[in-house]
């Protein structure tokens, strides 16, 4: 399978927000918008990130719109994140797309949080590079509650 990133178009959205309701990968995820349902919040997010100074990229699997990453914050306290659509998980994907943004973004160090039962993100950021630095707690809006997450850096 052949794993491309380019800039993200108009015409991924919609993808973007019916990934973003898949209620397993909401579970998995656990650090969501309060209401995914809502898609003029949703809308008004992806606006005021494609007019910010974060590298957004839609992740591409033979050519199909499979998910999205991106690089985003403050230097010097930049984060990464990924999604990809539950159909896809498993194959690597996440991984192959990662390494391709973080290619692209040379900035360092840079941040990822995942929950600390997500093992697979957990997995993805460890092949990537990242290392564990600390654990937190956090609300996490697709679980209704406050749950342990892992915070990890990317130093080279």
């Amino acid at each position: 399978m052949l794993i491309d990133l380019r800039r993200v178009h108009d015409s991924d959205l919609p993808v973007f927000y019916r990934q973003q309701n898949d209620p397993e990968a909401l579970r998995m995820a656990a650090f969501t918008p309060q209401d995914p349902a809502d898609r003029d919040a949703f809308d008004a997010h992806w606006e005021k990130i494609r007019a910010s100074s974060a590298v957004l990229r839609t992740i591409l699997a033979d050519g199909d719109v499979v998910g999205s990453t991106a690089v985003y914050g403050e230097p010097g306290e930049r984060e990464v994140t990924y999604w990809v659509d539950r159909a896809y998980w498993g194959q690597g994907i996440a991984t192959a797309a990662l390494s391709a943004l973080l290619s692209e973004v040379p900035e360092r160090p840079l941040f990822a949080r995942a929950a600390a039962d997500n093992a697979g993100s957990l997995r993805v950021l460890e092949k990537c590079g990242f290392r564990a630095t600390a654990r937190a707690a956090g609300y996490a809006n697709a679980r209704g509650a406050e749950i342990e997450e892992i915070v990890l850096r990317l130093e080279s």
